[in-house]
């Protein structure tokens, strides 16, 4: 009897752990979902780069991290698309190449406009050397003349201000743009996230530098043997030793192509954001009081959702976290997450006043066991005030859940039907030899010895961590969970992608993207959905600080609220991300035809403004102005 009762007992629990298993099987598009959902989508692949003379494919490390150089050297690669010469297209591309740490400036290929030499952006008269290299770019109108310049930001020194002096219509070249130093005097600071908006609400486009090693640590010196700043993270997940965050604001002087006068309000950062080892930033007004509230995707950590209540020239950021529940795990609770955010895209599904926040995170299978996140608005943006997040986690239910080793992430309408896509990049350090196992027996061992370097195994030349995944596309399917058809669409190669950045590169009303590559080329797809809806391509600016000068207008809202069209809503923050700006428009879509579109903006005195505007489909600038009126130019 007790030998049947045992036989019973182990039937009824393998069939259980069977019925458990079944349960937890991921739904699966099958090849005829998979082709119908691809169908809207085609893609030409444009090589952006080439393999530079004397290229290298890893980094010079100071002495106590040269036995895993390969991790040290994962990062590096970052693009962005912008319109430098005024052709009204994303027609130039800057890119980060860190096989010859190079920041150029370049025409985009497919654009129809006429090619011009490669510019360098080298911080000529300021100190640099072989101890720094350039992380990401971001183009910015920081003198508000009109012209962009561009921000680059480093490992072994703070941020240089290229700011432009080109006549109007002319290609890029090296000579127009002269380097500034970001702070004086400069620091050793090693940046992996920079982004843009107007921060305290004053009109001015402020500066948030998102810093990871240790200020002062000679990550990239070889002949650092005697360097004691540097150290890697004190834990796994709950890690607050990295360099120090900072919020620097701005104000332009009035005159062209001379630096703005640039004040440092760091200390409002709340003290678990300040020193968190931070890959992304995410700009986004979510509470509606006109300035942006904050994302920090950090490394080793929690994220941050920092709420803003701040008024010109007092910056106020109050961290709020959400709560959990019996059904969800502590690391998908807003704010109380120990995974390793390196991403963050906002979309606004069917119109919802609050957005969709998808992060990356580490998910490769096998591997550390995270997931993204997806927070699915359940509230009011005006519950952040009050301290509440009214966003639940949803990524499993959503599809999103798993993608590979993920860095950046970025959300556009690429067949415009009005529901936007996700482009994530994946992939870690390429190889033919996983050293995945090692890197688990780190991971799961005392935190307390994870920050001493001699304590890290071998990541070597060779060397394998999730180096071949491919780049999911993920496309929304009318139950409202999404797919990855990115090799149904025949884009996915097996990339190990940094960013993306979006722009309408050929003028057609359709988005393109930049694809970033660590150590190889990167490449540019253009869009050729072949039955795709007209499209709206926006370019919002508003009145410079210098003379008749007008400049993007960062952080304006556009929205599509009528019944006889899809429901629409951006927001522009073309640097939100990893390293991946994009070109400083709005894109919509039009598939019925013109577009009743309600704008929202700030203007350079700090005054916020509300209009309503009709807009065909097409390419087109629209100037808000300082006496609330929006206008077609």
């Amino acid at each position: 009897m007790r030998q049947m009762y045992r036989v019973a007992t182990l039937a009824l629990a393998l069939a259980l752990m069977g019925a458990l298993g079944v349960l937890t099987v991921r739904p699966a598009a099958s090849e005829r979902e998979q082709a119908e959902g691809a169908a809207p989508f085609a893609f030409e692949t444009l090589a952006l780069n080439s393999e530079p003379d004397g290229a290298r494919h890893g980094r010079d490390v100071a002495p106590a991290l040269e036995h895993f150089r390969g991790w040290i050297s994962s990062v590096g690669a970052g693009g962005a698309l912008a319109d430098m010469r005024g052709t009204g297209k994303s027609a130039d591309a800057c890119l980060v190449d860190p096989r010859d740490d190079s920041v150029t400036l370049r025409n985009a290929p497919g654009s129809g406009e006429a090619d011009y030499p490669v510019a360098h952006l080298r911080p000529e008269g300021l100190p640099y050397d072989h101890t720094m290299a350039p992380m990401g770019c971001v183009p910015a109108d920081l003198d508000e003349d009109g012209d962009l310049d561009v921000l680059v930001y480093y490992w072994g020194r703070s941020p240089v201000m290229f700011l432009n002096s080109g006549e109007p219509g002319t290609a890029p070249a090296p000579e127009d743009f002269t380097a500034h130093e970001l702070v004086e005097p400069m620091q050793v600071w090693n940046t992996t996230a920079l982004n843009v908006a107007d921060i305290d609400g004053s009109g001015g486009l402020d500066i948030l530098v998102g810093n990871y090693f240790p200020d002062g640590a000679r990550v990239l010196d070889p002949e650092a043997d005697d360097e004691t700043r540097m150290e890697m993270q004190q834990s796994m997940g709950l890690a607050t030793n990295a360099g120090r965050n900072r919020i620097l604001l701005t104000e332009p002087t009035g005159e062209a192509d001379t630096p703005p006068r640039i004040s440092d309000a760091s200390t409002a950062l709340p003290e678990r954001a300040m020193n968190a080892w931070t890959l992304a930033i995410g700009f986004q007004d979510l509470t509606g009081n006109g300035v942006p509230d904050i994302y920090l995707g950090n490394d080793f950590g929690n994220d941050n959702l920092l709420v803003n209540t701040s008024t010109p020239g007092e910056v106020e950021l109050e961290i709020v976290d959400g709560e959990r529940d019996m059904t969800t795990p502590k690391s998908q609770v807003m704010g109380n997450g120990s995974f390793k955010g390196m991403g963050v895209a906002f979309t606004y599904v069917d119109g919802s006043d609050l957005p969709l926040m998808v992060v990356s995170n580490i998910t490769s299978p096998h591997a550390l066991h995270e997931s993204n996140f997806a927070f699915v608005p359940d509230g009011e943006g005006s519950d952040l005030l009050e301290g509440r997040v009214p966003f639940d986690e949803d990524s499993e239910g959503l599809g999103l859940a798993r993608s590979g080793w993920s860095w950046d992430v970025k959300a556009g309408d690429f067949d415009n039907d009005g529901t936007e896509e996700l482009f994530q990049a994946t992939g870690f350090l390429k190889g033919e030899h996983t050293r995945w196992p090692e890197l688990q027996e780190i991971a799961m061992g005392n935190d307390q010895l994870l920050k001493y370097p001699w304590v890290w195994p071998t990541f070597a030349e060779g060397d394998d961590l999730s180096g071949h995944e491919t780049n999911p596309f993920w496309v929304r399917g009318e139950d409202g969970r999404y797919t990855d058809l990115a090799e149904a669409v025949g884009i996915a190669e097996e990339d190990v992608t940094r960013a993306y950045s979006f722009g309408d590169v050929n003028g057609d009303g359709l988005l393109d993207a930049v694809v970033a590559n660590q150590w190889e080329d990167s490449r540019l797809l253009l869009n050729a959905a072949p039955d795709a809806a007209p499209g709206v391509v926006l370019r919002l600016v508003r009145p410079g600080a210098v003379g008749d000068a007008t400049t993007p207008a960062i952080g304006a809202t556009a929205v599509v609220d009528d019944p006889a069209h899809p429901p629409q809503v951006r927001q522009l923050f073309p640097a939100n991300g990893h390293v991946g700006s994009s070109d400083s428009i709005v894109h919509l879509a039009a598939p019925e035809g013109d577009l009743p579109l309600t704008f929202t903006w700030r203007d350079g005195r700090g005054r916020t403004h509300s209009a309503d505007l009709v807009v065909e489909p097409g390419t087109h600038t629209i100037l808000l102005d300082d006496d609330g009126t929006a206008v077609v130019r």
